[in-house]
């Protein structure tokens, strides 16, 4: 895909209004995603498994991959010690190439924002990368990730910065007020696709749950 394509892709993910129209983008994308984000340099997966990994232990499970995508994190999750994971996401032509490469222990697909297909404390921790960003999930995409994660659990997200400045960084303080949660990592503002020109700054953080 030329560079020109792979610009309009992340456009129309970005300007998406709607999750059945950004499933769509995804369903179309799909077959040349981890290739077209591996030549932009995309630093979200590495950047939240790091982060996983300094504060969930080794072994711990099961885990989530909320926004999975074609498993780009699913990929590393057992090479780095957490063998159980699970998979969620929207799209189901991501999801269809998620399962080719066999690195979940299950795979679902719905939209986040709302109440998700999960009982509540499943999880030991949860990551979702590239997901709390423009045209994707809203601060209130938070809620149900804190009741699915079981108490002591982890919640690993990057999120865009002018996000986290505008809305989700009073979000997750209301969150600590009521003692739901805490902040216990953050990386700061860092560029998450450096071959593409103009991206914004994003952040990644590490919440645990109460």
């Amino acid at each position: 895909m030329s560079d020109q394509d792979k610009t309009a892709r992340l456009g129309q993910v970005y300007s998406a209004q709607k999750p059945d129209e950004l499933a769509k983008v995804y369903d179309a994308w799909a077959e040349n995603y981890d290739s077209d984000m591996s030549a932009i340099g995309y630093r979200h997966p590495a950047i939240g498994l790091a982060m996983l990994a300094r504060h969930v232990e080794k072994g711990a499970a099961p885990l989530l991959d909320a926004g999975a995508g074609t498993g780009l994190i699913g990929e590393w999750l057992a090479i780095i010690g957490y063998p159980e994971a699970e998979g969620l996401d929207l799209s189901e032509g991501m999801l269809k190439v998620a399962e080719r490469k066999g690195v979940y222990s299950a795979l679902h697909q719905a939209a986040m924002g709302g109440e998700l297909p999960f009982p509540s404390d499943r999880f030991a921790a949860i990551i979702s990368t590239g997901v709390f960003t423009a045209g994707h999930v809203g601060v209130e995409g938070l809620d149900d990730l804190v009741r699915i994660c079981r108490p002591g659990g982890v919640i690993v997200l990057t999120i865009k910065d002018l996000m986290w400045g505008t809305a989700f960084g009073s979000y997750v303080a209301d969150f600590e007020a009521r003692g739901l949660l805490t902040l216990i990592d953050d990386t700061g503002p860092y560029i998450s696709m450096p071959g593409e020109a103009g991206t914004e700054p994003s952040r990644c953080v590490a919440l645990k749950v109460l």
